[in-house]
């Protein structure tokens, strides 16, 4: 019984804040990477990535219902963040893959869009999609999402992310999961397309 006394007064001693000598300037010197609340990421982040998933879907309740679940699967993956890479990448490549299932998965169901204009008169439709460029606002806004829509699924992400969301090329590689020069190429190219057409 005496020994297990000594050998428990040994370990006291050995782990003591006096023993360790130095713990807390050694701790000092040493920046700790201590990720964000999630609760402080989702603040910062939210409306962005809402303004994003907007751009993409262009349905409010679609948008909506990918914003709940890019938030869902980031507070999910949140534990596994490494902290050093950045929050803002991550999410966007969390949203980015959502939009992508969620397009390809309403191509597999075979979502078919009639146009209404074949249940107008020719008469009411004279004119309407002749418009000058440009003649208001509006119609710029309406034409560029429809340039951007028509563009390849990559390049649709890539210049979103750059112009839209600000992010840079490093970032839009780490979101899309491709290298720089890809993610540079991918909006150039995107670029390119919409000055030729529009």
């Amino acid at each position: 019984m005496g020994e297990l006394l000594a050998i428990r007064k040994e370990m006291r001693e050995l782990f003591t804040l006096q023993c360790l000598g130095g713990f807390n300037s050694r701790m000092a010197q040493h920046k700790l990477h201590v990720p964000l609340p999630f609760e402080e990421i989702m603040q910062r982040h939210e409306r962005e990535i809402m303004r994003y998933l907007l751009r993409m879907s262009s349905d409010h309740e679609d948008a909506a219902d990918l914003f709940q679940e890019t938030w869902l699967r980031a507070y999910r993956a949140y534990p596994r963040l490494d902290s050093e890479s950045g929050v803002r990448p991550w999410l966007y490549a969390i949203a980015t893959n959502l939009c992508r299932n969620r397009a390809r998965d309403s191509a597999r169901r075979g979502r078919v869009v009639v146009s209404d204009t074949k249940k107008l008169p020719a008469a009411d439709t004279i004119g309407r999609d002749h418009r000058l460029d440009h003649e208001n606002e509006g119609y710029a806004a309406v034409h560029m999402r429809e340039l951007i829509s028509d563009l390849p699924t990559k390049q649709q992400h890539a210049l979103q992310l750059r112009y839209f969301a600000g992010l840079d090329y490093a970032a839009i590689a780490s979101a899309l999961g491709c290298s720089e020069e890809s993610a540079r190429a991918n909006v150039s190219q995107a670029t390119r397309k919409l000055k030729a057409r529009w």
